[in-house]
C-alpha cells in the first residue's frame, strides 16, 4: 500500500510539474506564463518532499518560488509588456510543434544519458543536516553560491534599467 501511495504521489507531482511547465511555455501572457512556472516549481518542491529532502524543498520554495519568481514578476511589471507585444500574438502551431519536438529530444537524450551513465540506485539517500549543507555551500561551493547571487542582482538591475529606458522613450 505504501509503495502505491508513493508512486501515485510521484505521478501527481510529476504531472503538476510538467503541466506547469507546459503552461509556462504555451501561455500567451507573460504573467500567466509566470504562474505556470510557479506551479512547476512548486511541483518540484513537492518531489523533493517525496524523496525525504524537506530542507531542499523549503529552499526551493524560498529561493525559486519566493525570490526568483518575484524577481521575474518585477521585471515584467517594470518593463510593462504592451498588449500588442510579441508575447500577445496568437500561438503558432508550427512553432509549438517544433518546441515540443525539441523538448522531447532533449528529454530523451537526458534519459538515455542517465540510464547509461547515471549513478547506481541506492535504497535511501544519505542524511545531510542543514548545518552540513550550509557549511558546504559557504565552504566548498562559496564561489558558485556568490556567482548565483551576482546573477540575480544583475537580472534585477537589468530589469530596472529596461524600465527606465522604456520610460524615456514613452
Amino acid at each position: 500500500m505504501k509503495e502505491f501511495v508513493v508512486n501515485a504521489s510521484f505521478a501527481l507531482y510529476a504531472l503538476i510539474t510538467l503541466g506547469g511547465a507546459v503552461w509556462a511555455v504555451t501561455a500567451e501572457s507573460l504573467v500567466r506564463a509566470l504562474l505556470g512556472l510557479t506551479i512547476s516549481l512548486m511541483g518540484v518542491a513537492a518531489l523533493y518532499v517525496l524523496i525525504a529532502a524537506p530542507f531542499v524543498a523549503l529552499m526551493q520554495i524560498l529561493i525559486y518560488v519566493g525570490a526568483v519568481v518575484v524577481l521575474i514578476f518585477f521585471a515584467i511589471m517594470l518593463t510593462r509588456a504592451q498588449a500588442e507585444a510579441e508575447e500577445a500574438r496568437p500561438g503558432d502551431r508550427g512553432r509549438l510543434l517544433r518546441s515540443g519536438a525539441v523538448g522531447l529530444a532533449v528529454a530523451g537524450l537526458l534519459a538515455a544519458a542517465c540510464l547509461k551513465h547515471g549513478p547506481a540506485l541506492v535504497g535511501t539517500a544519505a542524511e545531510v543536516s542543514p548545518a552540513q549543507l550550509g557549511e558546504t555551500f559557504l565552504g566548498q561551493y562559496l564561489l558558485g553560491f556568490e556567482v548565483i547571487s551576482v546573477v540575480l542582482f544583475a537580472a534585477m538591475a537589468g530589469a530596472v534599467l529596461l524600465a527606465f529606458e522604456r520610460r524615456k522613450g514613452a
